[in-house]
Parts: structure tokens; sequence; C-alpha cells
């Protein structure tokens, strides 16, 4: 006979959990109320049946408490953990019985802890929507750094572009030979000509669409994830944020949840291994642990006194108009904005692993913060990607039932276990390592283990992450300038960042404007510490038309000027009384040049600046 679960039928709370059980070990085994089935096993007294569950084995012996319950679940596929322990360790066996009585005399407080934390829905939770969904909406992220990338390529890394990426993958070519292709992995090997560049992300743009429609998502969002490393690799400075690391990762842990098959119809028939979506819980359980610790961490003291938003509004990289609305607002409310802040990065992630409910805290938390940063700021499609991660976490009693459709036909795991199980491992103590780097925990990590982070690193699969450690409480600004007499200025306008006081601050997010944010890094420091603004000034000296398209205006359109410069000033925004008066959104204040006067050609009691 098969092996039998007697509960208490009256026991509302033993009813959920062996609805539960039996959502985890299926039909291997029986299910049947004491008050019914009892008589059966005249051996085992009453009061027993009223204490505890009772597990019959199919020889007929019985197991009370977690014995009986661990050895239900063996039953299970990859159960019997819980059983081995219950065995072999010690003091394992005493504390789980011990745990176990004081649930079962306490059954009713209990009862109402599991409801409020795992609501009416004792079955074990299924992810066949959220699996069908992750994939689908990393292609709408995919969708949008394609397109966003392919309107500037050719400006930033194009033959004629600011950092060319064909002269660089020269110069490493010839010198590191074929340990290039590891170090450096890009399909830009193959052919680095802007035309290589524009089928990179005009092609990944193409296979996102197809990702978004349920066709062939898992190959298309791997051939999007080989696209966009080779673009990262060849675009270096411009697509070194953290965002594009994190699309990277999210990316490569789609492909393993997402269904192999030509078309993917909502819901998934087979949902995606477990494993893979513990790891993309994982990562963002980083993405926001880490945020918050690198703030708490770098010693910065506008975090550590709750002031840091009293400047951030004006100061991020590019604000739109929403921010100077922010900025109003009194110094009472911003700390209480950053005490909140601090509570969702550092406390919402672990709700992330707990029961159903307060999981769904968690991601209601954590999109309600990605919601308001988007509100206010224009961070590319790092906000969008971020929500995406969070359906991880959300099985599929959140959403309606109608989606869900019949019981799923059998059918087997995307990816074997011999597959998933040690590139889960690997990927687990890799994240593990770059998280402990990050907050420089003084971990005696093995050497195989370094050695693994170096091997997997040019893959950018595994990474550390850590938003705004250090405040900026100024916002200086780089105002380029040129002439062709040496007297007469007139200034280049980009499209995004701050530079006439009167243009409205515009949102641009999820197009992500790389040189409007490099300028911003490249303002904080010096021009020694931006190389590649050095070849930005060389291409507007040579009025490069795939540079000058990633500006709002060329001043001088009849060719390029002789001289340039560059300036800084200081930013801020104004006031209601200054707006309201002369409309203007900035005020400014010189603080002295950037770089010097410079031409391409060498001039008396001037510079010249050599070709990039």
């Amino acid at each position: 006979m098969k092996p039998l679960l007697l509960f208490d039928g009256d026991c509302g709370f033993c009813r959920f959990w062996v609805r539960r059980l039996q959502g985890r070990i299926g039909d291997r085994i029986d299910y049947a109320p004491s008050q019914e089935a009892g008589g059966r096993f005249p051996e085992i007294p009453p009061e027993a049946f009223a204490r505890s569950i009772q597990f019959i084995d199919a020889d007929g012996k019985a197991h009370a408490g977690t014995a009986g319950i661990f050895r239900a679940l063996a039953l299970a596929p990859s159960g019997g953990l819980l059983l081995r322990l219950y065995r072999h360790v010690p003091g394992f066996a005493a504390a789980s019985e011990a745990a176990y009585r004081l649930v079962a005399s306490h059954r009713k407080a209990f009862s109402r802890v599991t409801r409020l934390l795992w609501g009416d829905h004792p079955e074990p939770p299924t992810y066949r929507i959220a699996s069908c969904l992750l994939g689908r909406g990393v292609g709408v992220v995919y969708l949008a750094a394609f397109v966003s990338l392919g309107a500037q390529v050719i400006g930033l890394a194009g033959r004629n572009g600011i950092l060319p990426a064909a002269s660089f993958l020269d110069a490493v070519g010839a010198r590191y030979g074929a340990e290039r292709f590891w170090l450096l992995p890009t399909l830009c090997w193959l052919d680095a000509s802007d035309g290589a560049l524009r089928l990179l992300c005009w092609g990944g743009a193409a296979l996102s669409l197809l990702a978004i429609a349920g066709l062939a998502v898992g190959p298309c969002l791997a051939l999007c994830w080989v696209f966009y490393l080779s673009l990262s690799v060849a675009c270096r400075t411009f697509l070194n944020f953290q965002w594009d690391i994190l699309l990277l990762e999210a990316g490569f842990l789609a492909i393993l949840a997402a269904p192999w098959r030509p078309r993917c119809r909502i819901p998934c028939p087979s949902p995606a291994p477990r494993a893979v979506l513990w790891l993309v819980r994982w990562l963002l359980f980083r993405l926001m642990f880490s945020s918050g610790m690198v703030k708490l961490t770098s010693g910065d003291p506008t975090w550590r006194n709750l002031t840091a938003l009293d400047y951030h509004y004006q100061t991020q990289p590019l604000p739109p108009w929403t921010a100077w609305y922010m900025q109003q607002l009194p110094a009472w409310f911003q700390s209480i904005s950053a005490v909140a802040m601090f509570a969702i990065e550092l406390g919402a992630p672990f709700l992330l692993f707990t029961p159903r409910r307060l999981r769904y805290a968690g991601c209601g938390l954590i999109l309600f913060l990605q919601a308001l940063i988007a509100a206010t700021g224009n961070y590319g499609f790092f906000n969008l990607l971020t929500i995406v991660l969070c359906l991880a976490a959300l099985d599929d009693s959140v959403w309606p039932a109608r989606w869900l459709g019949g019981r799923p036909a059998a059918r087997p795991r995307r990816w074997p276990l011999w597959i998933t199980a040690p590139l889960v491992a690997v990927l687990v103590v890799a994240t593990s390592f770059e998280m402990s780097m990050r907050f420089r925990w003084r971990i005696p990590w093995p050497a195989p283990v370094v050695e693994l982070v170096e091997a997997l690193s040019p893959l950018r699969i595994a990474n550390g992450y850590g938003l705004f450690a250090v405040m900026t409480t100024t916002r200086p600004e780089i105002i380029v300038e040129g002439s062709n007499d040496g007297a007469t200025w007139k200034a280049y306008e980009f499209k995004w960042k701050p530079g006439e006081v009167n243009h409205t601050p515009p949102f641009v997010a999820p197009h992500m404007p790389r040189l409007d944010w490099q300028m911003w890094f490249a303002a904080l420091g010096n021009q020694r510490g931006s190389p590649w603004f050095q070849a930005f000034l060389v291409r507007l000296l040579q009025g490069s038309p795939d540079v000058l398209a990633l500006l709002d205006t060329d001043p001088f359109p009849e060719g390029p000027p002789r001289y340039i410069r560059s300036s800084l000033y200081e930013y801020s925004f104004t006031g209601y009384a200054e707006r309201n008066t002369g409309g203007s959104w900035w005020r400014k204040v010189y603080r002295g040049p950037y770089s010097p006067v410079q031409t391409l050609s060498p001039v008396p009691g001037g510079g010249a600046l050599p070709g990039p």
C-alpha cells in the first residue's frame, strides 16, 4: 500500500499545512483525517492523533510529529535533506521535536500567523506566469537599451566617433594575441566597422521584439546577451555604468529562466527552475542591499546625518523638471525621505526570501522606491530593469486566476539539474565574493575562488553593486565653447544635460544619453581623469558629423571652429521667486577654466591637440 498521512481533520491549521505538503509531495502518499481513517490503526491511541500527525509508511510502521513529516517530505523530489539531518545531526531531532510540540500546543495562535504570512493559498507557490513575464520583461529592457544605443553608437565608438572601437581592438590584438578573445569577449573582433556596430544594436532590438512577442524567447535572449556584451566591450567607457553590467547579469539569468521552444504563451506549461528564480531574487537582493550598505560604509557625512537628499535632486546627473519641485521641499521632509529610503534598501531585500505575504510586501516597497526614483530622475533603463527583477518574487497567486487556465501539462524542466546545480553554485560563490569585496569584508577566500571570479569577470555575470555611495553637494558643469578668432566664443549645447538656465530639465528615460552622463562624471574631476574628453574636443575641432549628432546644436554650421575651450560653472536650482520672475530653472556661477584654449594646428601662444 502507499504511505498514509493522518491528520486532525477538525484543525484548520493542520488542514492548511497538509494541503501544502500535498502540493509538494503529490500523490506519492495518501492523506486522510484521523477522524475517518484512524480506526484502521487501533494500535495508535486517540490522544496521539490529537497530539500530532501520524505518518504510516509502506510497511505499516507509524511515525509521529517531525519524524513523520520528514519521512513524508523525503518522498518528494530532492526532499530528503531534513530527514538526513534528523537522523545524523546531533541535536537536530530534539530541537525539531521541541519546536513541533510548541506549535502543536498553540495551534490557534500559529494558525493566525500562518494566515498572516501565507494568506489563503496553502499550495506551494508556482511561477508559471512569472517565468514567462520575466523573459519578456528582460526583452523590453533590452529593446530600450539597444534602441537607445543605436542612436548614439557611431558618435561614441564609430570610425569618426569619440573612442573608435576598431582602433582600440587593433591595439589590444597586437599586444595580447589569442588571449584577447577571452579578455575582451566581443563579436567586434570579426568586424568593428560602423555597419557592424549598427547591426549589433538594431539586430539586438529586433531580437528583443521577438522575445517580447514570445517567439523563441530563450534563443533570442541568448543572442541579445552576446550582442550587448559585445557592444559593452567595444564602447568601453560609454557602456561602463552599473545598469549595463546589471543588464548583462540579469540577461544571463533570463536565458536560464526563459522557455526554449518556438512559441511561449502565458502561462508557461513548464516554469523556470526554482534555483534560477532564486538567483534572480539574489541579484535583486544584492542590488538593493548593497546600495544601502555602501552609503553607510562610505563614511559620507550627508548620508550619516540624513541631509543627502537636500543635495541629491539638483546634483544628480540628469535631473528632470520634477526634481526642481522636490528640491524646494523642507529639510525635515528630506530627512524623513532618507530614513524611508534606508529602511527600504536595507530591509525590503530580506523580505524577498520570506513567506508569500511578506515577500509581496518587500516587492511592493522596492517597486514604490523605484517609481519615486523614476519620477524624479533620469537613470536610463535602470528602474525598469529593477522592476522586472521583482517578477521572480511574485508567484502565480498574485496574478488574475484567468491567466492560469487549467493545470499545467507534465513536461520536463527546461534545464537539467546537472547543468543548473553547478551553475547556481558557481554564481552564488562568485557573487558573494564580489559583494564581500564591495564592502571590504575580510573573508579569507580560497585561491580557487579568487581565480574563478577572475576567470568569469570578462563575461560580467557576477558583479558588485552600490549606487551613490558618496553624495555630491555641488553641481559643477562643463561648458564647451568654440571660436574662430579667439575673441568671440559660441557654446555647444547638449541635448539633455543642463546648459541654458531657462531650458526646462527634460525627462529622457529609458533612453540613456551616454555622452551627457559622462560629462557629469568629467565635471567632478579634471581633464586628466577623463581621457575620452580630450578625444571629444578633437572631434569637435574636426567637425565630425557623427559626434556633432550627439549634441543639440552646432554653433558652427559653416565649418568647425579653429579654437576650442571648456569652462567650469557651478549650477544650482533656483527658488520659487526666481522661477516666477525670470523663468530660470537654474542659476550658474563661473568657477574657472576646465581646459585651456586649444587648436588642432600649433599657433603662437596656444596649445595643440593630437588626433584620436
